[in-house]
């Protein structure tokens, strides 16, 4: 995750996260990406079910009821042992989370555990009395997935309306007092909507959004073709920089994040140094340096509708063990599983020009899921990055 807003425009300083201790429970939500201690952030994909069918779907979900989620027990039992763990946020996923039946007294319990509590979410199920519940359980955030604007979104959503119903979860959400923001997952198809996401986070009044680079797993495995090529990337985080930097110098409390590609940071920074902006320069690189870069299997940790313990939310091919069977904080610390070993230490496995790289300890391998997904090596390098040989130091 990288902060656009923040490091581009000069958001967020090193001295910032450096006040806190770095430590992930004392640091506030917008600083957590700098922690130290890496306890993992908790993707809870707690249901399979959804009320729609998304073309770039990771967990495949439907509209059907699956009969092995987790009981409202063992959902309870696994957020004792992740709170106590130190995990500091449960983000709630899906299919769609708001069709779980004991969402509202799970989230609670997460809040009632020390925890913050976030949800993702398609919007399009959130009134506004639903709105003020969420708001009685003390949910810290809700990100609305939108993949562009009405026409656009709606056929990536396999669902007419779907634009308008999400846009009235967000109002709603607004209204009662939520943090909200937008989740976009950028592809060929829709790279285009850019420009009109940033404006609508003006008409709106939208505090936050993200910008997803396309992880190959699930539906969005039919997508790789899609993925933009580097030149296409390249030229997308620079309009993403540019409508940032505006829309910053209008309202500073707005937050832009890219997510999914490590190579965002060392591209900002570069930019900046172009641009002569030494002292900027040198303050994101630290920033980037407490980042760390990709933290699938140590950062960030993801668990399915049925217990299964993942490196990330995207990785739903091997799973390390079951909640139901062994603890999370049991099964994320077990090194003698070669994998999580290796996840642990990424930067001594990753291959080619991955291995060679000047910005390694800023990026650290980037994604290793959308490497085996495009070449069958785990530990190739990301086909994502889109770095030239000059710039990563080749």
């Amino acid at each position: 995750m990288i902060g656009i807003s923040k490091l581009y425009c000069g958001g967020v300083h090193a001295s910032d996260a450096l006040r806190y201790g770095r430590m992930s429970q004392k640091l506030p939500s917008h600083l957590l990406q700098f922690s130290e201690d890496k306890k993992p952030v908790i993707v809870w994909n707690m249901t399979k079910t959804c009320n729609l069918n998304c073309v770039h779907c990771y967990s495949q979900s439907k509209n059907l009821q699956y009969n092995n989620e987790l009981t409202l027990e063992e959902g309870k039992a696994f957020i004792d042992d992740i709170s106590s763990f130190g995990s500091p946020v449960m983000l709630f996923s899906g299919g769609e989370p708001l069709m779980h039946p004991h969402f509202l007294d799970l989230a609670f319990y997460a809040k009632s555990k020390g925890m913050r509590a976030v949800i993702s979410t398609n919007g399009t199920l959130i009134t506004r009395e639903l709105a003020q519940e969420l708001k009685k359980v003390g949910l810290s955030y809700v990100g609305i997935s939108l993949d562009g604007l009405s026409e656009v979104h709606d056929r990536f959503r396999g669902k007419k309306g779907a634009f308008t119903e999400a846009i009235n979860g967000i109002n709603y959400a607004k209204e009662a007092g939520i943090k909200v923001g937008l989740r976009f997952t950028i592809n060929k198809r829709n790279a285009q909507e850019i420009p009109g996401i940033f404006k609508l986070l003006e008409e709106e009044n939208i505090p936050r959004v993200c910008f997803y680079h396309l992880v190959y797993a699930g539906r969005g495995t039919k997508l790789m073709e899609e993925d933009l090529t580097h030149e296409e990337a390249r030229r997308t985080v620079d309009t993403i920089l540019e409508l940032t930097k505006e829309i910053y110098s209008k309202d500073s409390t707005k937050e832009v994040l890219t997510v999914d590609n490590h190579a965002d940071g060392p591209y900002i920074y570069m930019k900046l140094l172009k641009e002569g902006q030494t002292e900027s320069a040198e303050n994101v690189m630290q920033l980037l340096k407490m980042n760390g870069g990709n933290s699938s299997g140590v950062g960030i940790g993801s668990v399915s509708w049925d217990g299964e313990v993942y490196a990330d939310q995207f990785w739903r091919h091997y799973s390390f063990g079951n909640v139901k069977e062994r603890k999370f904080s049991e099964i994320w610390t077990d090194i003698s599983n070669p994998l999580m070993k290796q996840l642990k230490h990424k930067q001594e496995y990753v291959k080619g020009r991955c291995a060679k790289c000047k910005w390694l300890d800023v990026c650290n391998g980037n994604f290793r899921v959308r490497s085996e997904a495009s070449s069958g090596d785990l530990w190739s390098p990301d086909p994502a990055c889109y770095l030239t040989d000059e710039e990563i130091g080749l």
